[in-house]
């Protein structure tokens, strides 16, 4: 394999937690699936904000309000052009991708009848199924279940059969949180759309490590979270097809995305204003687009091409301990291990890796079904960024042995 042209530590200088100490270590941060790190690039255009403009936005003629408005409105169009979404109002300001995934949830309420069929994957984080039941609930419709195997890979001949005229809408995420999966989204997409029905991707785990093009997978719906990405936590988009924005019925009542009000009646603002109820989190969507120009300044090739080295290196160094093994063992996955070690609880490893200054995440992350599905209690899942060093890799892999040889 190529090694990578970026040069890391240039890179790393550009964080600056990564300077921190935990209990008297170095930081080694490997929990970068649950919440990346801020770069000072980030960092200082939020400073800038409520240093220098911090007002409210679209509804004030005064010029700290309008250099607001143009600020988070260049961010739309930046978040727009990454995505290659075909209009800027597709795009829906969000507070993260649970927040995205329950307002398409709460529009389909109105379009969903009992008889009706949904369908998620099995391997789909918390917020990606309880907003569904809850809609099942409501509407009498029934939830299916794409199955998967002992890789970690969905069932695809068995999403086929599932699929039929009464499935209006399909969920699945584009990349597994707990497994590092990457799911044939594209296959999955024209399948339900042959059967016409509807679909959305949850795209957090994906946005940091590949550019998806809207136009070209023809999804429906697809969220992110901008702290997944470079960027600020409570902050993320809905992308939505037009005309699927246009049926569904806003998901919260309030300022800004309404038209006209009376006691009587009250018509809805248009596009994207109608799903941005209320004073949104106006920085964090400047950071978002701040966060986009740094990860796309670095290249997303480059990124993807170093993680996957990445993954290799610290695949092949953990399975030389011995009764360690991994779960999600997909021919196509991104750059998360989620593992454990025979006899051993995944958070008596987490605790002492935490003690020797390695952040990484222990439980069932969000995903319980799939631990269901192994019979596991949860993993021990490390998760690699494109700042993280295979240095660090052998940090983590020291500090897992030494955890085997206190604890059996």
């Amino acid at each position: 394999m190529l090694k990578t042209s970026l040069d890391i530590q240039k890179i790393r200088r550009d964080f600056p937690i990564l300077n921190r100490e935990v209990n008297g270590k170095p930081l080694v941060y490997l929990d970068n699936a649950a919440t990346s790190q801020t770069p000072q690039q980030v960092i200082d255009v939020i400073v800038d904000y409520y240093h220098g403009y911090n007002a409210n936005i679209h509804r004030g003629v005064h010029t700290l309000s309008q250099e607001a408005t143009d600020k988070y409105e260049e961010a739309r169009i930046k978040i727009q052009k990454h995505f290659n979404a075909s209009r800027a109002h597709e795009i829906i300001f969000t507070s993260g991708t649970t927040h995205g995934i329950n307002l398409i949830a709460n529009g389909f309420s109105s379009l969903i009848k009992k008889g009706d069929e949904v369908l998620v994957s099995a391997m789909e984080h918390h917020s990606n199924i309880v907003p569904w039941q809850m809609l099942c609930e409501r509407t009498g419709a029934e939830l299916k279940v794409i199955p998967m195997n002992e890789q970690g890979e969905l069932l695809m001949d068995v999403y086929g059969d599932l699929l039929s005229d009464r499935t209006k809408l399909v969920f699945c995420n584009h990349i597994s949180n707990a497994l590092g999966t990457i799911n044939p989204i594209e296959e999955i997409i024209e399948k339900a759309h042959n059967m016409g029905a509807a679909v959305l991707i949850d795209g957090a785990q994906a946005a940091p490590h590949l550019i998806a093009d809207m136009q070209k997978l023809d999804v429906d719906f697809y969220t992110v979270s901008a702290h997944k990405m470079c960027g600020p936590t409570g902050v993320g988009i809905v992308y939505g097809k037009e005309e699927w924005l246009r049926k569904l019925p806003p998901y919260q009542g309030g300022g800004e995305m309404i038209a006209e009000v009376t006691f009587e009646k009250t018509t809805y603002a248009d596009l994207p204003h109608k799903f941005e109820a209320g004073t949104p989190n106006i920085c964090g969507g400047i950071a978002f687009g701040a966060a986009l120009d740094y990860m796309n300044k670095i290249g997303f090739d480059a990124i993807a091409g170093y993680e996957q080295e990445l993954l290799e290196y610290a695949t092949s160094e953990l399975l030389k301990i011995e009764g360690l093994k991994i779960y999600g063992t997909a021919q196509k996955k991104t750059s998360v291990i989620s593992f454990n070690i025979e006899g051993i609880h995944p958070y008596d490893i987490g605790t002492i890796l935490d003690k020797l200054g390695i952040a990484v995440r222990t439980g069932h992350h969000c995903a319980q079904p799939i631990m269901d599905f192994y019979k596991i209690p949860g993993t021990v899942r490390a998760s690699f960024a494109f700042y993280n060093t295979k240095e660090e890799v052998d940090q983590l892999v020291e500090g897992v042995q030494r955890a085997r040889n206190m604890l059996l």
